[in-house]
């Protein structure tokens, strides 16, 4: 298939390009990508070289979601005025994407993007779901304590002070950033007083679908007991604290996505919740780590202080 010319992945990246990014003529832009996405990073190309002239790069396949992307491309990330970054590891939490947003370009990352996800939860209306966004953002962070169910299990997450944040996919100012496709509220919790024990049950990178559930037992903020799948427990063995530490907690919102096992989507479904370990110097932490892998809970309940803001995955909002 020439992605280019298939008319619903051409939709979708001129929703990215245009509804999303807003790109405008003579923008310097650039497109990294890998092998496994280089199918829909040659149609954002084919999109944004209509309006800009924008270059594309294809880099090694990283190793694990995090790693850092090869140095010349940190820098040239650094120089542009917008990137889009459809990888198969995230680069959503290296520090060159960071360092890219601080010297004042905006862009999007699109980790484990497919041409299926694009046609599918893409084609959306991130007006209403930026609404929704940025009003569990705003509560977030006048949240103290966070109490999340599943599966008879309870944690219980202390937010402090910090920030909440969301993540609308509308990234049209300098220094915007989202994931896309977009559509959740997110926050780091502090990192040493996240306790209790918690049931994936939906997908949890970079596995995908649990076949099983995966249940983790959590003291002072870190995974002290991880049940229910081998290779992923040899993932976190590989590491040292800091990839076990629970650094992120999120909230899907938009109505389009759907559970299939590529986290990029699931994290964003409507009423799930997601929990990520690792990285979270991006948004507001203090966890310097070598990953961030994320677990998607399908129908939790959640708590913010003593309100119940969301049902077996239905929002009482």
């Amino acid at each position: 298939m020439n992605p280019a010319s298939d008319r619903r992945l051409k939709k979708s990246s001129q929703i990215v390009v245009k509804d999303c990014l807003g790109i405008k003529k003579g923008e310097k832009v650039v497109i990294v990508t890998d092998e496994p996405c280089r199918t829909v990073a040659y149609a954002l190309w084919s999109t944004a070289k209509e309006i800009s002239d924008t270059i594309i790069i294809e880099i090694p396949q990283r190793k694990i979601h995090g790693e850092e992307p090869p140095q010349l491309v940190a820098q040239i990330l650094k120089n542009c005025d917008v990137f889009i970054a459809p990888t198969s590891h995230s680069l959503t939490h290296t520090r060159a994407r960071i360092e890219a947003i601080n010297s004042g370009a905006r862009g999007a990352t699109m980790p484990g993007i497919t041409a299926q996800v694009m046609v599918r939860s893409l084609n959306a209306n991130y007006k209403k779901i930026a609404r929704l966004s940025n009003r569990l953002a705003d509560m977030l962070s006048r949240t103290e304590k966070v109490i999340l169910k599943t599966h008879k299990h309870t944690l219980e997450l202390r937010l402090g002070n910090r920030k909440g944040y969301a993540d609308t996919g509308l990234i049209k100012n300098r220094k915007d950033f989202s994931n896309l496709p977009a559509g959740e509220a997110y926050i780091a919790p502090i990192e040493n007083r996240s306790n209790g024990a918690i049931v994936i049950d939906g997908s949890f990178a970079p596995i995908g679908l649990v076949t099983r559930p995966v249940s983790l037992k959590i003291v002072s903020g870190e995974i002290v007991r991880l049940k229910g799948n081998k290779k992923l427990k040899e993932i976190f063995d590989k590491f040292g604290k800091n990839e076990r530490i629970l650094c992120e907690l999120g909230i899907g919102t938009n109505y389009k996505a759907r559970i299939t096992g590529n986290v990029l989507e699931d994290e964003k479904v409507l009423g799930s919740v997601h929990i990520a370990f690792g990285n979270n110097l991006g948004f507001g932490g203090i966890n310097k780590a070598r990953m961030h892998l994320d677990g998607v809970i399908k129908r939790p309940s959640i708590w913010f202080d003593d309100k119940l803001i969301i049902k077996k995955g239905k929002f009482l909002l």
